[in-house]
């Protein structure tokens, strides 16, 4: 009897374990519990968020927008449920893998009607998709948001994309980096994808390329320019590229037969993008003398062309170094230089100048003939103490000619007590007689 009752306590003790099994089951399904999930930081969403549409978001970028595996799984399960499309705002909200504060954070962004309500009436029709268009091959990474919401994009998702390429470090890197973009969604990329202008994969060293495109971007010194008068190696010297100052000079000469008229002939070069053009236009002065007014417009006046080889490199002046080719800082550091040396007594000194284009300078050199016979020229002995002190040669060696000349006036004396290296003699001889 007592065995019998035991069973019986046994049997309603597993009956019981299995009823409050199934309920807990059952329950679970009514809600699931996000307690745990952790959202990323608003910081880090920041360079990613941009107007969406959540119909079109693929796990990848749900994922782009914090979600985990399980809440995606839940939100893509929740869209099936509910016709296989979300349809308001209201209706995404009861979405349990949304958080009160993750649906606040979101909600600006989500391009669905506030209401069931709203999403049969018409008052949806301005969240409508625009239709990317594209013109042909590109750079992204010279396109400003003005270009990008030309292309189809809206202002935010413009912002949005500009953001993430300062995020990579000021260039999108490659194909690859590019699609990261969280507004990039799989349908424009495939649009897109054929005309940029980026390497396909990303190099391992992708990190260190973009540490050193931020410090080459910070070498970049503007300064005031014609533009008419820049050469390529002056548009390198902004920050183009070798094959972009090609063009942009090429624009120049060929569409508009050699000078642009205005900031808006410089402006509509496509490849100086309008974020690159607000960087340059503060520098932009065009040289009045360059054009006429006839009728009310500007006209371009063809200035005789300069034989340089009747040119003396110890007179040329800096607008004809402008008008050589040099940029305005070469050019200012030639002259700036002579006038140190009182003049130059050969060609070569020429290409020791600081902050020049040396295959244009030594176009130069061998063009321009050069004449020694003006320049300033004394012996140890009897040169002047301002001349010794102030001449680029001779300035670290002065006190001490000044002293050995007092009780050894003579030059071949004063050589042997300052025991100099070879070659600075040699260039110090150059200005002596």
């Amino acid at each position: 009897m007592m065995r019998k009752n035991y069973y019986q306590k046994v049997a309603f003790l597993g009956m019981f374990l299995i009823i409050l099994l199934a309920f807990q089951k059952y329950t679970s399904k009514e809600k699931e519990d996000f307690s745990e999930v952790k959202f990323i930081s608003e910081n880090t969403i920041s360079l990613n968020l941009s107007e969406f549409e959540p119909n079109d978001l693929d796990e990848k970028q749900w994922q782009n927008l914090g979600f985990t595996e399980k809440q995606i799984a839940t939100i893509l399960n929740y869209k099936k449920i509910v016709g296989g499309k979300f349809t308001s705002k209201e209706q995404l909200k009861k979405c349990y893998a949304f958080s009160p504060e993750k649906f606040v954070e979101l909600e600006s962004y989500i391009m669905l009607p506030e209401t069931n309500k709203d999403a049969k009436s018409n008052h949806f029709k301005s969240f409508e998709k625009k239709s990317i268009t594209i013109s042909g091959k590109f750079n992204p990474d010279h396109y400003s948001t003005n270009d990008w919401a030309k292309m189809g994009f809206s202002e935010r998702q413009a912002e949005a994309i500009v953001k993430y390429k300062s995020y990579l470090g000021g260039s999108f890197i490659s194909k690859e980096k590019f699609k990261e973009c969280f507004i990039i969604n799989e349908e424009n990329y495939q649009k897109l994808e054929p005309y940029l202008i980026l390497p396909s994969k990303t190099p391992e060293d992708y990190k260190s390329y973009t540490k050193n495109y931020n410090v080459e971007k910070s070498k970049i010194k503007y300064h005031s320019f014609d533009p008419n008068m820049l050469t390529i190696d002056g548009w390198k010297a902004f920050g183009f590229s070798e094959k972009q100052a090609n063009t942009i000079v090429n624009y120049r000469d060929r569409n508009l037969k050699g000078s642009f008229k205005n900031l808006e002939d410089l402006q509509k070069c496509f490849v100086i993008s309008a974020e690159k053009f607000e960087e340059l236009k503060p520098y932009i002065k065009f040289d009045p003398s360059n054009f006429a007014k006839t009728e009310g417009k500007k006209v371009e006046i063809k200035q005789q062309e300069t034989d340089f080889s009747k040119i003396d490199l110890n007179s040329i002046t800096f607008k004809k170094l402008l008008e050589f080719g040099l940029d305005e800082k070469a050019a200012g550091s030639i002259i700036g230089f002579r006038k140190k040396l009182g003049g130059f007594m050969n060609k070569e000194q020429i290409l020791s100048t600081y902050n020049i284009d040396k295959e244009l300078v030594g176009k130069l050199i061998s063009t321009c003939p050069i004449n020694t016979s003006n320049v300033p020229r004394y012996t140890l002995v009897d040169a002047p103490e301002g001349w010794l002190k102030d001449h680029p040669y001779f300035k670290y060696s002065a006190d001490k000619i000044i002293f050995y000349r007092i009780s050894n006036p003579d030059d071949k004396k004063i050589w042997k007590f300052l025991k100099l290296k070879p070659e600075y003699e040699a260039r110090m001889k150059l200005y002596l007689k």
